[in-house]
C-alpha cells in the first residue's frame, strides 16, 4: 500500500515518516510539506539517516494523486483543503488533526459518504483500550462520583483541551446520560460555589516537551478511581496511523475512528 505523508517537516510527518520506512508492508509514496518549507527538496529519511529516494514536496495535489492512502496531522485548515484533494482523487484519508469546529466535522461528514475516512483525536492503540476502559468505569460509577480530565501537552500544541480529553468527556457523558456540551466545564477562577455534580471538569496544562498525558478522574466519597494513559513518544500515534491506514484498504467510503479499526464497538 502507497501512503502519503502531510506535514513532513513538522515533528509527526518525521515521526510518521520514520515509522513507515520500518514497515515492511507500506510504501512511502510521497511526503509533502507547506510551500515555502524548508524540507523541500530533502529526502524525507535524510534527517535520520534513512535516505529512502522519496523527496519532500509542496504540491499536495501531485503527491495524493499518487498514493493509495493520505495521513494528515496537521492542521484544520489545512486538513480540510488535503480533504477536498482526496475526494477528487478519490482517495482514503487517514485524520489525527484535533481542533475542527463543527463545520469542519460536518464536511469530514459529508466526504465520507463519498471516500472511506478514519477521523480520530488520538491514533495511539493505548489511548483507545483506555476510551474502552473509561466508558466501562463511568458506566459502574455513575452515582455519586465527580469526574474529572487533566490533559498535559507540550508548549507548541495549539488548541486546549486536546481531543483526547474531549473525547474521554463525550464518553463520560453518553455513559451518564448528560449533554455534553452543557455539562463541560473548562477551568475555574474564583468564588465558582459548589460543585454542580452534573458537570464534567477539564484542566490542560502545556509545557515543554510533553508528548501527552490524560487522566480521567472519578472522585467519589472516600475514594478516588484514576484512569491515566501517557505516551512517551509519537510512535504510538503513528503506529496507530498505520494501522488505520490498512484498516481503510478496499473501503469505498465510511467515516470510521480508531474504535472500528480495533474492533472495539
Amino acid at each position: 500500500m502507497k501512503i502519503a505523508i502531510v506535514g513532513a517537516g513538522g515533528r509527526m510527518g518525521k515521526t510518521l515518516i520514520e515509522t513507515l520506512l520500518e514497515d515492511g508492508g507500506l510504501l512511502l509514496a510521497a511526503a509533502i510539506d507547506q510551500p515555502g518549507s524548508l524540507e523541500k527538496g530533502k529526502d524525507a529519511g535524510e534527517s535520520f539517516g534513512k535516505p529512502c529516494g522519496v523527496f519532500v514536496t509542496d504540491d499536495a495535489d501531485a503527491g495524493i494523486e499518487k498514493a493509495g492512502c493520505l495521513i494528515d496531522f496537521t492542521r484544520p485548515q489545512g486538513t480540510l483543503v488535503h480533504l477536498s484533494m482526496c475526494l477528487r482523487h478519490k482517495k482514503p484519508i487517514v485524520i489525527g488533526t484535533t481542533g475542527f469546529d463543527e463545520a469542519g466535522k460536518r464536511e469530514i461528514a459529508e466526504a465520507a459518504k463519498e471516500i472511506p475516512i478514519v477521523f480520530a483525536p488520538n491514533m495511539s492503540i493505548g489511548v483507545n483500550a483506555t476510551l474502552k476502559l473509561i466508558d466501562i468505569a463511568a458506566r459502574i460509577l455513575s452515582d455519586g462520583y465527580d469526574v474529572e480530565i487533566i490533559e498535559a501537552h507540550h508548549k507548541h500544541k495549539v488548541d486546549a483541551p486536546s481531543g483526547t480529553a474531549i473525547r474521554m468527556g463525550e464518553i463520560v457523558a453518553l455513559a451518564l446520560g448528560l449533554d455534553f456540551k452543557e455539562s463541560a466545564l473548562y477551568g475555574r477562577e474564583g468564588a465558582i460555589g459548589e460543585r454542580d455534580p452534573k458537570t464534567i471538569g477539564f484542566s490542560a496544562i502545556r509545557g515543554g516537551d510533553i508528548v501527552g498525558d490524560h487522566t480521567v478522574m472519578f472522585c467519589g466519597d472516600g475514594e478516588r478511581i484514576e484512569i491515566t494513559h501517557r505516551s512517551a513518544s509519537r510512535k504510538t500515534y503513528a503506529l496507530g496511523a498505520l494501522r488505520a491506514a490498512r484498516f481503510l484498504s478496499g473501503k469505498k467510503n465510511g467515516l470510521f475512528d480508531m474504535q472500528d479499526v480495533l474492533g472495539l464497538r
